[in-house]
């Protein structure tokens, strides 16, 4: 137990390292005379010198600069193949030749991250006539990739494949109106995503109230409380009817984690007025999920359904949040070893991210 208040460092000291450590990967994909575009985000001196993502950025720069340019050049080369294996372009199930370019995609971005070759590669190439459907495939070397479609009408928002996840075929008719059914599980999977794997400061939001609550009666009281405060501003935001910067919001969720973790190593009980105070929490939850949701945009003719389907999606995250909670450490909630051996030192860890993220974003 005398190593329990280091656990939060020894967690957070690979965060310290600058590193772009991309959550999804980013690729944006255009259509124009027969040809197409797609710029994917990624982090191209890590995947040059064939080294974690999460190393330090400027460590990579360096050496990449120190380098002498035959040996720089010969890297670029095996980027390229590397490329090639990695990422599929198909039109009608049929792979679709292609060309990669690094200089150009940064060329046009004004990155400030740390970055010799840059954190954006192109693709070209030539679509094939009369070809009616787009496919898409990243290998597991690259994070989640989110596909977005600058030309596509709002009733077409991004689809967000998994690791290792061929797309679906996706139409070139970028302006057509998805179907209902279509808009739902679209959504119901980006609201789901949102928490489980992406939404780390949610998801030690919501195992801190787990853990505050020793008893069903209390936890469920506490997560009613939090849906309805984040349901409220989620869906009153998405309509545009309130509005916050995004910078303070984003360090009162992280305060909020440090605070159910301060409740939970302070207090063995919870109290009438924990419930108000994770409802205000709830709120400030809320409006996190409402600006993410006004990045993937809302379909035109089909707000209200979008918008129910991604608030399900992120009630089935946190549900299964907890779901996962309780077969981890739920079996021994009524043991006496688990508020001093479990509790308490998850507790700590929750609380370390929670303060990071605090001055992290503070500073930003």
């Amino acid at each position: 137990m005398k190593l329990v208040p280091l656990l939060p460092i020894f967690l957070l000291a690979p965060l310290l390292v600058q590193a772009h450590e991309f959550t999804t990967s980013e690729a944006r994909v255009t259509f124009e005379d027969g040809s197409f575009v797609i710029d994917m985000q990624c982090d191209l001196d890590a995947l040059a010198l064939g080294v974690p993502q999460s190393s330090d950025d400027a460590e990579l720069a360096a050496r990449l600069e120190s380098m002498h340019e035959a040996e720089r050049g010969r890297l670029l080369a095996n980027m390229d193949d590397f490329f090639q294996r990695r990422i599929r372009i198909r039109f009608d199930d049929r792979p679709a030749p292609f060309s990669v370019d690094i200089q150009a995609a940064n060329h046009q971005r004004d990155d400030e991250d740390i970055s010799y070759l840059g954190t954006w590669v192109r693709f070209t190439g030539t679509v094939p006539e009369n070809s009616a459907n787009f496919g898409f495939f990243a290998s597991r070397a690259f994070p989640p990739v989110k596909l977005v479609f600058p030309q596509a009408s709002t009733s077409m928002g991004p689809v967000l494949l998994a690791q290792g996840e061929r797309s679906a075929p996706i139409s070139l008719d970028l302006t057509r109106t998805p179907a209902l059914l279509e808009v739902l599980t679209r959504y119901l999977y980006l609201g789901f995503v949102h928490i489980l794997p992406f939404g780390l400061d949610h998801i030690l939001f919501v195992l801190g109230l787990f853990l505050l609550c020793g008893r069903w009666k209390p936890l469920v009281a506490m997560v009613t409380a939090f849906t309805l405060a984040h349901t409220l501003t989620l869906g009153l935001a998405a309509a545009d009817l309130i509005r916050l910067p995004p910078q303070p919001v984003e360090i009162l969720i992280a305060v909020s984690i440090v605070y159910i973790a301060v409740e939970n190593i302070f207090h063995r009980k919870v109290k009438a007025t924990h419930v108000g105070i994770v409802f205000g929490f709830g709120l400030l939850h809320g409006l996190g999920f409402a600006g993410v949701l006004g990045e993937l945009g809302l379909p035109r003719g089909q707000f209200m359904p979008a918008l129910f389907a991604f608030n399900l999606g992120v009630e089935l995250g946190q549900l299964s949040v907890i779901a996962l909670a309780f077969l981890a450490v739920g079996w021994f909630r009524e043991k006496t070893f688990f508020r001093p051996r479990l509790a308490v030192p998850i507790s700590l860890i929750i609380g370390g991210f929670g303060l990071f993220w605090s001055v992290e974003r503070l500073i930003a």
